[in-house]
């Protein structure tokens, strides 16, 4: 709620932290970080950030992650990490291509990105916004690798040489095409799983599927209900004993 209230005076609620200072909360100004974030290429900016109050001149914090609302957008939080011009930091940076691939051009191919953020070590007045690359001689079947990508000055990019960013990839065939959509549209088996058997019990001869088999011979008669007068034994079993009656003794 508290939030909520900030930003209706458009302020937004903050964190600055760092290696070197404790978490603060902070507020910064709507309208300032519209600013800054709307003619970035992106989120990942450097800006020199004063506090009211405080006795430091300037902050150099690093946006490390702005919070939007899901359906709106607006700005809801933002991390800002502290960092030193003589500290070289690591971020992460967007991927960008320039130029048309010789396989989309000429052979119907598809460029495709493998990762569309790569890792950089950098003094952070050097960090780069984006990192671009060049994928005009890219035939079907090649791919720009991590280490054949050129950094800006002064920044190391960081990582396996041999991880594929980009790639030209051959055409999809109709028959290929046909057959992805025939698998999406084929439903899965279904598993039937039958009920186990107790074990020793083994269905009657003549007993029909779903009937139960008939009661085996010499297995106790139902009671009778009160009233009627017990069935009778049938041949090979039993008759029920009688209670024996008491006689009463002579005096």
């Amino acid at each position: 709620m508290a939030g909520k209230r900030l930003r209706a005076t458009g302020r937004i609620p903050a964190v600055i932290y760092g290696r070197k200072v404790k978490p603060q909360n902070v507020e910064v100004k709507q309208k300032d970080l519209e600013n800054v974030t709307h003619h970035a290429a992106s989120e990942n900016l450097l800006l020199d950030l004063s506090i009211d109050g405080d006795g430091k001149s300037k902050h150099l914090v690093l946006v490390k992650e702005i919070q939007h609302h899901p359906i709106s957008g607006q700005f809801l939080h933002v991390d800002l990490h502290e960092v030193s011009e003589n500290e070289k930091v690591i971020v992460m940076v967007p991927v960008e291509t320039t130029g048309e691939a010789e396989g989309v051009k000429v052979g119907g191919g598809v460029l495709e990105h493998v990762l569309f953020k790569i890792k950089v070590r950098a003094f952070p007045r050097d960090l780069p916004e984006v990192i671009t690359v060049d994928v005009s001689h890219l035939n079907i079947g090649q791919s720009v690798h991590l280490g054949d990508i050129k950094p800006p000055a002064n920044v190391e990019i960081v990582g396996d040489k041999g991880v594929s960013v980009i790639s030209c990839a051959a055409p999809i065939t109709e028959a290929e095409e046909q057959a992805a959509l025939e698998a999406a549209a084929t439903p899965g088996e279904v598993e039937m799983i039958k009920e186990k058997k107790e074990e020793g019990a083994a269905p009657a001869e003549g007993a029909k599927a779903g009937e139960k088999a008939p009661a085996a011979k010499g297995a106790a008669a139902p009671a009778a209900k009160p009233g009627e007068k017990a069935p009778a034994a049938k041949a090979g079993e039993k008759a029920p004993e009688k209670a024996a009656e008491k006689k009463p003794e002579k005096k």
